[in-house]
């Protein structure tokens, strides 16, 4: 039994859901094999190599897959899948983009944001916003699985030695095209990446006093995330959403700034090693889930952590 697992990266550096993806897959059991399509991706399969666990790398370096677009991607997954027992994407929006074509492709059912491997049929995933968690079986010819990067520890980056193989296909299905790309640059820790996050929702009242959050999290070396209802009252840009709907993160140190705690953004959060909750409102759902609470003014209570750090 081999496993393809599907590497997510940008042509330059393999990205950290990759890793815990194929740790996925090693729970699985069987031969790990990673497809790198992109273009001029040569560092990145020379990474990919070097994965703990990882026996093979498959490289499809070609104009067409230069941006991962699904409608290129989807037909050489499906063209390699029939090889493998299960093909593995991370749940990041390119793995829940092109796995569905191929699952509909194969005519397979797909299992998506799995957070727990029970044997190579059988997997558990969160439903209800996380409020339960179904376990699912499959009896497909090859199953078709997306992975939650926050329920698998990612192995290790380096160690390896797999062998690299480079594959001749191409696919442009010329029904799509590239035409840009807008990317939010910050001096701070990706948030799905971030040890420690600090996070602001609608107690924050307004975009401004996100500054006091930004100061805390430059001393901490933090990302900054928001609530939905912070983004969506306009306080800050949507990639900083936390959340069912939003980024799904699991730092060792969460602190939630003027958050209600909603189920929607429980969800994206509540596997934090360590929760710190700050609200006036001591009835506020977040303390439920939070390692620690403080009932307080943010507005007092967020200059003094920051001025208690130096």
């Amino acid at each position: 039994m081999a496993i393809l697992v599907i590497a997510e990266h940008n042509n330059v550096a393999l990205a950290a859901a990759t890793l815990n993806t194929v740790a996925a897959a090693q729970q699985i059991g069987g031969d790990v094999h990673l497809l790198v399509a992109g273009q001029g991706c040569g560092a990145v399969a020379e990474a990919a190599a070097q994965v703990a666990g990882v026996a093979k790398v498959l490289v499809a370096d070609a104009p067409a897959y230069a941006h991962q677009l699904p409608e290129n991607v989807a037909p050489l997954i499906v063209e390699l899948a029939r090889g493998y027992s299960h093909v593995l994407a991370p749940a990041t929006t390119n793995g829940k983009n092109y796995l569905p074509r191929v699952a509909a492709l194969l005519d397979v059912d797909q299992i998506s944001e799995i957070v727990k491997v029970i044997d190579a049929d059988t997997f558990q995933r969160p439903i209800y916003a996380g409020n339960a968690i179904a376990t699912v079986q499959s009896s497909a010819a090859v199953k078709v699985i997306t992975v939650r990067g926050t329920g698998f520890d990612a192995v290790a980056a380096a160690g390896g030695s797999a062998s690299i193989e480079a594959i001749g296909a191409s696919c442009d299905a010329g029904v799509s095209s590239f035409v840009g790309e807008e990317l939010a640059k910050s001096e701070r820790p990706e948030l799905t990446a971030a040890k420690i996050i600090v996070s602001g929702g609608r107690g924050m009242q307004n975009g401004d006093n996100f500054q006091l959050l930004y100061g805390l999290a430059d001393k901490l070396g933090a990302a900054v995330g928001a609530s939905r209802a912070a983004v969506d009252a306009g306080f800050v840009p949507n990639d900083m959403q936390v959340g069912q709907t939003g980024k799904i993160v699991a730092p060792q140190l969460y602190v939630a700034v003027g958050i209600s705690g909603a189920i929607q953004h429980l969800a994206g959060m509540k596997d934090s090693k360590v929760i710190v909750a700050i609200n006036k409102d001591e009835e506020a759902p977040i303390f439920q889930v939070a390692d620690y609470g403080l009932v307080a003014d943010l507005f007092e209570a967020v200059p003094e952590l920051s001025a208690q750090l130096g």
